[in-house]
């Protein structure tokens, strides 16, 4: 497949990277000028079989391309929109935020995605080819969604190593408020409260730096997708802080260990069984309504068949807490 690729830093590059090494053929671009040298010396270097290059502009990368991938943060999208007018091909993005991509994209073919792999570095130089194995990719499917264009994209991310998770733009967004956007803020106010005290960071280990990873994102990368989210982080957001709130009327009770105790047993339980485990591997009919109901469930895909009917699933297996609830 002719792929270009419009953005090339950590996710675009890696995903450069990756598609070239399964054989497709790969132009990047990017609006940096010192990225695209770094990247074509990159490519000059890759393997002779990765027909990887580096394209000078917007228009040159996208010409001869059957699929299209935004790669670049949620304020630089709409100028790059703009100069996709007239491609006929599939486009797809990577970006953190799908309702808003959604709303942008007019009248283009559009399947949006989002690769859960990020870290908190960022750039080309960060890129790496292996960055999506295993991952979770959100691939959107809406009412006007081509399910073919939506199984050729579900072929093509499984075959780098990611696992599918078929989902709404408005579905999307409300998880990764939850799970991403959310945890940015959180790890952003934590490295605050303890950075004017020396002792405090002279001391801090693991549990700060679990906590605080993301925090060393790049600002504008935060603002962007937390700011672009905003729908969805607000009431996440105000759940946290409703159950911070509650933590910290628990401190000024009598017996504050025993009421923390028993706020904390939930997350604490919670968490030790994340990630899902997987249950039995099953095959489903290629239907929008079927994907759906596997990705509301917390399940993915690994494989499309190549007759474009099915596909491999697997749901998270089901507990003995799960079955007594039911």
């Amino acid at each position: 497949m002719n792929v270009a690729v419009i953005g090339l830093g950590l996710i675009g590059g890696s995903l450069t990277q990756a598609l070239a090494a399964a054989g497709h053929r790969v132009v990047g671009f990017d609006a940096d000028p010192a990225t695209r040298a770094t990247a074509r010396t990159a490519a000059a270097r890759a393997r002779t079989d990765a027909r990887w290059q580096i394209g000078g502009s917007v228009r040159a990368a996208i010409d001869g391309a059957d699929l299209v991938v935004l790669s670049v943060p949620l304020p630089a999208l709409p100028g790059v929109v703009a100069e996709l007018r007239g491609f006929t091909g599939l486009v797809t993005d990577v970006t953190s935020v799908k309702v808003p991509v959604l709303e942008l994209i007019g009248d283009l073919t559009y399947v949006g995605g989002h690769p859960m792999a990020g870290k908190e570095t960022s750039g080309f130089r960060a890129a790496e080819p292996g960055l999506f194995d295993g991952c979770a990719w959100v691939l959107c499917l809406e009412s006007g969604t081509s399910t073919a264009d939506w199984l050729m994209l579900a072929e093509l991310v499984t075959a780098l190593g990611a696992r599918v998770v078929p989902a709404t733009a408005a579905d999307h967004d409300r998880a990764v408020a939850a799970v991403s956007h959310v945890p940015h803020l959180l790890a952003a106010a934590l490295t605050a409260a303890a950075a004017d005290d020396p002792l405090a960071t002279a001391l801090a280990a693991g549990s700060f730096r679990d906590g605080t990873r993301v925090a060393a994102t790049r600002p504008e990368l935060i603002a962007a997708m937390c700011g672009g989210n905003a729908a969805a982080v607000g009431p996440a957001l105000d759940r946290v802080l409703a159950s911070l709130g509650e933590l910290r009327a628990a401190l000024a009770d009598d017996d504050p260990v025993s009421t923390l105790r028993r706020l904390v047993a939930p997350a604490s339980a919670a968490r030790s069984a994340w990630p899902p485990v997987p249950g039995e591997e099953a095959e489903l009919p290629a239907r929008s309504d079927v994907l759906l109901r596997l990705g509301r469930v917390g399940g993915w895909i690994t494989a499309v068949d190549r007759d474009g009917r099915k596909v491999t699933a697997l749901r998270p297996k089901r507990t003995e807490t799960d079955r007594n609830s039911s």
